[in-house]
């Protein structure tokens, strides 16, 4: 065989054996980045060789040590072949430009050769297919998975060995049993997923708002959502139907309770549908038409309320605490409010949550609750039985409010403005000068004296 045919082979066997390394390296990353859900779809959707690339994920420990016994072959072997290769090709170069001593010859050959080896081997046996494949998995174990496959089956008895030492080795140090590559995502890592995505363009502003909600409307609970009831609007079991549409008026509902004296005997429940068409003079007993009440814990989680209310089609019910003390009113439109937000109507006149005086004052009704001034004004304000603004001034104050107190939260000072009853209904927040506005307020006095 020629001198010319030894070096073609011996070129021809390391570009391969460059490309095989590059092979396994992807299909490994293919097949980690991959996630069973989405071969499941592939499967469905009839993509060629997808059920071979379920089968080897399903197996994926034994996949992965497959394809890192091709990686070391590949590596190994280019290794042996690669330095002979190049420098029979680099002889006859040096020759022309002079180099003709033994040594310098192989020397210089040697680490011309090392170079163009390593660099074909870091780029097109690693970087290159590792990167394509954690960006396009899906496509890569497609088109790797028929010759894995056979891979796979041509080395079990090297596998099997392979995963025996492996388990011994990682039992010696105190870990047991097969390793779980697909660890469901916890919710911290799915949070983080999505802002990722939301960053990137992938998901609008509203989706990322919506999904983070949903992630956060399981651990809300009725009493955080109720309308207290001190603002519940209901009917009385003895007033006259005119007075009562005088109430519908004002208030503008389409649910109210049916009570005698107050919340604590509920009898029922009246649509407003059920009102129509009749004559507001009529001695109608409105027991007739009311619907049977329903009572939850103020405590239950208002995922579980969402069902309650699907299940019994009554969108309204009655939140009791542990004394069976009724607490409050929640309806359907409570509990969508947690995921999409405000929902409000041509007839809703609630004032805002908090609103901006200028200054660095704000009004903040007194039932807004604490998650909602924590994140407007970044405070960590915290209790155990208080949910709102006026519960936890009412906690710190330790007395029944009066217009005028003022509680102090490490710099952000809260006055109460107006009290309805014994509850604060309006609060003024006045937060606490950056050193930026306090330098600001020191040229503006200065400039003044001038």
């Amino acid at each position: 065989m020629d001198d010319w045919q030894i070096n073609l082979a011996y070129l021809t066997i390391a570009v391969v054996l460059v490309l095989l390394n590059g092979f396994f390296v992807a299909a490994e990353f293919a097949l980690v980045k991959v996630r069973g859900g989405q071969l499941n779809e592939l499967v469905e959707q009839r993509r060629p060789f997808a059920k071979t690339a379920r089968w080897l994920r399903d197996r994926l420990d034994a996949s992965l040590s497959a394809c890192q016994l091709g990686i070391t072959m590949a590596s190994l072997a280019l290794g042996w072949v690669g330095e002979p290769a190049f420098g029979r090709l680099l002889e006859p170069v040096f020759h022309i430009v002079g180099v003709t001593s033994p040594t310098a010859l192989h020397t210089t050959a040697f680490i011309v050769a090392f170079t163009i080896i390593t660099t074909l081997h870091l780029v097109i046996g690693e970087q290159a297919p590792k990167i394509y494949a954690i960006r396009r998995p899906e496509l890569m174990i497609l088109w790797c998975a028929v010759p894995l496959k056979i891979f796979y089956v041509l080395a079990y008895p090297f596998l099997i060995a392979l995963s025996y030492s492996t388990s011994r080795l990682l039992r010696l140090v105190g870990i047991e049993g097969a390793t779980e590559h697909d660890t469901p995502h916890t919710e911290a890592e799915i949070r983080a997923l999505v802002h990722l995505a939301h960053g990137h363009g992938e998901l609008t502003r509203s989706e990322h708002q919506l999904i983070h909600a949903v992630f956060e409307f399981d651990d809300m609970i009725c009493r955080r959502v109720m309308v207290p009831r001190s603002d519940a609007v209901f009917f009385e079991v003895d007033q006259p139907l005119a007075q009562c549409l005088e109430i519908v008026q004002r208030s503008k509902h389409t649910r109210y309770p049916l009570c005698e004296d107050s919340l604590e005997h509920v009898i029922g429940i009246i649509h407003i549908k059920d009102l129509l068409g009749v004559d507001a003079d009529s001695q109608i007993d409105l027991r007739e038409i009311a619907r049977p009440p329903h009572h939850v814990p103020e405590t239950m989680p208002i995922s579980q309320l969402l069902r309650h209310f699907q299940k019994t089609h009554q969108l309204m019910a009655m939140v009791v605490d542990e004394h069976g003390t009724v607490v409050g009113v929640v309806t359907l439109e409570n509990v969508l409010e947690q995921i999409i937000g405000p929902v409000e109507d041509e007839f809703d006149t609630e004032p805002k949550d908090i609103t901006p005086e200028g200054g660095g004052r704000f009004i903040v009704q007194g039932s807004t609750p604490l998650d909602v001034v924590n994140k407007e004004f970044g405070l960590r304000l915290d209790a155990v039985d208080v949910d709102t603004m006026a519960g936890i001034m009412l906690e710190r104050v330790g007395r029944v409010l009066q217009a005028g107190d003022q509680v102090d939260f490490d710099g952000t000072v809260a006055q109460v403005i107006e009290v309805d009853g014994a509850r604060a209904k309006r609060i003024r927040v006045t937060l606490p000068e950056s050193p930026a506005d306090e330098s600001r307020s020191t040229t503006n006095q200065e400039t003044s004296g001038e």
